[in-house]
């Protein structure tokens, strides 16, 4: 696999980016009366950890048109890195476009967390490539990286078409595909066939593919390990047999990746994370980690796996850092991992917690 060298941009992401709200000293979202606010978005999560690296990232997405909600996510856009390209589309009246919401409870102890999604209305489901200017930046300007993810593939079936259209022009242009499924039964209901289609088509073009074992059965009907029973961490043999299965069907792919977790509690889990590359598995064994919020500790994985690949480390090296950066994107009250430095990442692999002076 190899990355263009010629390349201005290091990872684009194309999303559809919004806020979300989470109570204060992870308390319940219904008794709570005090919010944090931060912009938010699964592939902006990726991203976050090449940008605070300092490698450049372009992100697509629409906004609307003069809403404050739209200048704070451009702000935070420009404060983590990121370059944004999009059109601003016009609210319309009071029920017209906007920015998602989410309103997430951490959790704590043996109260788990919960998410509650608001994404009527939402700028992000009419992204259509005719509003990006492809040429210069897939032609001219170059991506060594495009990330998808199934949450922007599977929101309507113009964002189907839009990220079917980015992958096959990304292709044409030695641009590196990568795709992580992040199934959600709310987007597939009704949509099955359809949504079917067309992750099977941007998984074809696809030299990275990540997932859980549910989101590699329900997108693309890989049979992965079955549910209950052992451990997690019982199931690294049937896990591996399922990434078999993906690179008879995907052979393009050069890395496919996933995620474990066993969940303790709200705030203590099991953090592991299997990575197919240079025709070997490599395997970080569940790891016990303490967490903030888990929400964005996948996310964070890909980004770490992303990091490793644009820096031409091995697979091995690149599995190490992407659980790290999984495991660092858990200790933020955001759901994205900020690292101050590559050593920050390889202190959290290594289990040194000491006071670094």
């Amino acid at each position: 696999m190899q990355l263009r060298e010629d390349a201005q941009w290091a990872l684009v992401v194309p999303t559809s980016i919004g806020v979300r709200i989470t109570p204060e000293n992870r308390q319940p979202v219904h008794t709570s009366n005090r919010f944090f606010l931060h912009a938010t978005s699964a592939e902006t999560n990726v991203a976050s950890v090449p940008s605070h690296l300092g490698m450049p990232v372009k992100v697509l997405t629409n906004f609307v048109e003069g809403s404050p909600i739209s200048a704070l996510i451009k702000a935070d856009l420009r404060a983590r890195g990121m370059a944004y390209e999009g059109p601003d589309k016009p609210q319309g009246d009071a029920w017209g476009n906007r920015h998602q919401f989410n309103i997430a409870d951490s959790g704590f102890g043996g109260r788990a967390p919960r998410v509650w999604n608001d994404r009527a209305g939402e700028v992000g489901l009419s992204l259509d490539a005719e509003d990006f200017d492809l040429d210069t930046l897939f032609v001219k300007e170059g991506v060594k990286i495009l990330h998808l993810s199934g949450l922007i593939a599977a929101l309507s079936p113009e964002t189907s078409k839009f990220c079917v259209d980015l992958a096959r022009v990304a292709k044409e242009n030695g641009t590196v595909v990568s795709f992580d499924l992040n199934y959600r039964a709310s987007f597939w209901k009704g949509r099955e066939e359809e949504l079917s289609a067309a992750f099977h088509d941007i998984a074809s073009h696809c030299d990275v593919l990540y997932g859980n074992e549910e989101d590699f059965q329900l997108c693309l009907g890989i049979q992965g390990p079955e549910a209950g029973g052992e451990a997690i961490g019982d199931k690294i043999e049937s896990f591996k047999e399922m990434i078999k299965r993906i690179q008879v069907d995907y052979p393009d792919a050069r890395y496919i990746g996933t995620s474990l977790r066993e969940v303790i509690s709200a705030n203590h889990h099991k953090w592991g994370i299997i990575l197919w590359g240079d025709d070997n598995f490599h395997v970080a064994e569940l790891r016990d980690i303490d967490v903030i919020d888990r929400i964005g500790g996948g996310d964070g994985s890909v980004g770490g796996v992303l990091y490793g690949i644009l820096k031409g480390w091995p697979a091995e090296k690149c599995m190490q850092f992407g659980w790290a950066t999984g495991a660092l994107a858990a200790t933020s009250l955001t759901d994205y991992g900020a690292p101050a430095d590559e050593a920050q990442v390889w202190s959290m692999w290594e289990g040194n917690a000491r006071v670094q002076r």
